[in-house]
């Protein structure tokens, strides 16, 4: 599903098109799903998933006080992620908004889950917008997701010097004397 949604986007993307290139019988995919929508968002959750996972591991082992190098290492990880999967990264960074109400239900949920996982992680600040995480998070996703737009998804991981700068800017010196 992911592969045919990055070549011809999720609208243009027919069962018959998921039973080809799986060399499924038709009757064996709709045992398992109750159409597209539901093989679209079984798609999508397997990669959040393992994105999610991989994020986990690279940055939970670094101690909560270096918080610039726990961002760093999960970043990287998200990124290495769509450039190892890029089928998937354009599946969950540019279909997945659009594709349907669940669907874009889902991606909100995922980046709600990014949005929290930052916040615990960055210092606290008195002075900031409430609303910086979810600013940070956001215009992250969106370079990423344009990066993947363009066809760029397998080097993703040359996004990573600008994005944990603008990650990380608005905290530089917090919790330091």
């Amino acid at each position: 599903m992911a592969e045919l949604c990055a070549e011809q986007g999720y609208e243009a993307t027919k069962i018959a098109d998921v039973v080809r290139r799986a060399h499924v019988a038709r009757k064996t995919l709709y045992d398992n799903f109750s159409g597209k929508e539901e093989l679209f968002l079984a798609a999508f959750d397997s990669a959040v998933a393992e994105a999610g996972a991989a994020v986990a591991e690279a940055s939970e082992p670094i101690a909560a006080a270096e918080w610039e190098e726990r961002t760093e290492a999960g970043l990287r990880a998200l990124l290495e992620y769509a450039a190892a999967h890029p089928a998937e990264a354009r599946l969950c960074l540019v279909e997945a908004p659009a594709a349907s109400a669940a669907s874009s239900a889902r991606y909100d949920a995922a980046v709600d889950k990014y949005i929290e996982r930052l916040r615990e992680a960055a210092p606290p600040g008195a002075g900031r917008p409430a609303t910086l995480v979810e600013a940070l998070v956001g215009g992250t996703l969106w370079i990423a997701q344009r990066h993947v737009r363009r066809g760029g998804a397998e080097d993703a991981v040359d996004l990573l010097p600008e994005l944990l700068e603008f990650v990380i800017s608005p905290y530089r010196g917090v919790g330091k004397r």
